[in-house]
């Protein structure tokens, strides 16, 4: 089984070159659809939003089934925040598709372990047993800080780095473990983005290929975004959403906000949403970036539904 998982990596970094180059192709493809009214309005509403919001926005959204593309600030570098573990989760998956690691593996849970922020295991008894799908679990749906950094345990960081440019998506970063700036593989920018950096497009471009199954494999996609639609945040895109079925996560620091959408609606649309430099850095949930985020999640459902 590793002398197989060892050939199929090497045969996947062989073919990265032309992965990439496809990738851009099929950007550049997408870049070239014309845009529908509906798009042109949509974009029209979300930029007078953005417009008049007090910090940095951008954002992507994709109509799967078309190729239409709207976004604003679409290349530009965002700090992540938690969206970082939907990139991480992906890698996860890699390794567990090629052999390498099992969701039923099981490890404890120790004091060194614990990491304060999101999440419940920081709260749970010391040598607690749980499996590698126990941590995906709770590193999504509460985003459990914990157990991203036990994942990163047994994923390293620069690998997730590989599967991210093996997709195409060479500015989709994970920096370092959460609260653990001192494990960071890459210090300038961990420092100026803090836990991992993306653009608008590139996650969106993520979020693109595990609807259509290509992020790992068929199978593999199907379960990650069966766990993302179990995420419990709903004060972002979601909240005036109207209970659309998505498959999402989202990201906060005191001056970020963030959050990359699967909707399911009359088409599939995809739709992220970054922001940073905020001015209004309350921890309340009708702060202000995330109130701008509800109202354009609002609109882009309501073009859709």
């Amino acid at each position: 089984m590793r002398s197989r998982s060892f050939l199929l990596t090497l045969a996947t970094l062989a073919l990265v070159p032309a992965t990439v180059v496809a990738q851009q192709a099929q950007g550049a493809a997408r870049a070239a659809q014309p845009v529908t009214q509906r798009m042109a309005t949509l974009r029209t509403s979300l930029d007078a939003l953005a417009d008049q919001h007090r910090g940095v926005v951008g954002y992507t959204v994709t109509v799967l089934e078309t190729g239409e593309r709207i976004e604003r600030r679409g290349d530009e570098p965002f700090p992540t925040a938690s969206l970082i573990k939907v990139p991480i989760l992906v890698a996860l998956f890699d390794e567990v598709e090629k052999g390498n690691i099992a969701l039923d593996d099981r490890v404890r849970v120790l004091k060194v372990d614990k990491v304060p922020g999101s999440g419940m295991l920081q709260h749970f008894h010391d040598g607690l047993e749980v499996t590698i799908g126990d941590l995906a679990m709770l590193m999504i749906t509460i985003s459990d800080n914990t157990a991203t950094n036990m994942l990163l345990d047994r994923v390293p960081m620069r690998r997730v780095w590989e599967k991210m440019e093996a997709l195409g998506l060479p500015r989709t970063k994970v920096h370092s473990k959460s609260f653990l700036r001192i494990t960071s593989v890459s210090p300038d920018s961990s420092a100026k983005y803090g836990l991992g950096v993306t653009t608008p497009n590139e996650m969106a471009q993520l979020y693109t290929l595990l609807a259509q199954g290509k992020a790992v494999s068929a199978k593999a996609d199907s379960t990650m975004l069966a766990i993302m639609r179990r995420t419990q945040s709903e004060e972002k895109l979601q909240r005036f959403a109207g209970g659309v079925r998505a498959a999402h996560k989202s990201g906060e620091t005191e001056q970020v906000r963030t959050e990359c959408t699967l909707w399911g609606l009359q088409q599939q649309v995809v739709a992220c949403v970054l922001t940073k430099e905020n001015k209004d850095t309350r921890w309340i949930i009708d702060n202000e970036p995330q109130l701008l985020m509800a109202e354009m999640g609002r609109r882009i459902v309501e073009a859709f539904r």
